[in-house]
């Protein structure tokens, strides 16, 4: 027999979803404001590299660059936001792993660069996947602020297992919890605990 569906229900029915949904909207806003970046960050990588006029800009291809999207009325293309967009994808070139079929579409057509460069721990190197599903940008602003990688793996899985606030991300690095956790100078240890939390965070 089906339970009678009360008003109460209906509106505990109603929340459920209404709370649901608006979860999953605000994960896909996240996610693409974060791949916004990334493809903005290689963008401007790829034209140091490469441009034909680059040397036209130089030192100031930043601030010229901030100066032309902006007037194009792009938001958050200041030249600070511009060279953290660089500092990201230089950070984090495995989100390229988590791109689908129409976001691969947006890479340069000179770019053929199709392999993840390894960092000098790749045993830490998290996958793009869940560096884009489990962590806002705001995050990752703070996170690649972190220049050693170790410390940067390490605050990167604390903050996933902890699902920690931004906030919380920031009080944690300023109480030097890496360097008191006893993990600093030990990366067989931490990488033992990016592989037992990675099967955790594919779990949830």
């Amino acid at each position: 027999m089906e339970d009678s569906l009360t008003f109460e229900k209906l509106v505990g029915a109603i929340r459920l979803v209404d709370e649901h949904f608006s979860a999953q909207a605000s994960k896909a806003v996240n996610i693409s404001l974060t791949l916004r970046n990334w493809f903005i960050g290689l963008y401007i990588y790829k034209y140091e590299q490469r441009g034909t006029d680059r040397a036209r800009y130089g030192e100031y291809l930043l601030d010229k660059l901030a100066e032309r999207l902006r007037r194009a009325g792009m938001k958050r293309v200041d030249t600070r936001e511009l060279r953290r967009y660089r500092r990201f994808y230089l950070a984090y070139p495995q989100i390229r792993e988590a791109l689908t079929p129409e976001s691969l579409k947006m890479l340069p057509a000179y770019d053929t660069d199709i392999t993840i460069r390894e960092p000098a721990t790749p045993e830490l190197r998290m996958d793009g996947k869940t560096i884009l599903e489990k962590l806002s940008f705001t995050h990752l602003a703070e996170l690649i602020k972190i220049d050693n990688p170790l410390k940067r793996a390490f605050y990167e899985i604390e903050c996933i297992r902890g699902n920690w606030s931004v906030r919380e991300l920031k009080r944690q690095i300023a109480s030097l919890y890496y360097e008191r956790s006893g993990l600093s100078q030990d990366r067989q240890k931490l990488a033992e605990l990016v592989h037992s939390s990675a099967e955790h965070i594919e779990s949830r």
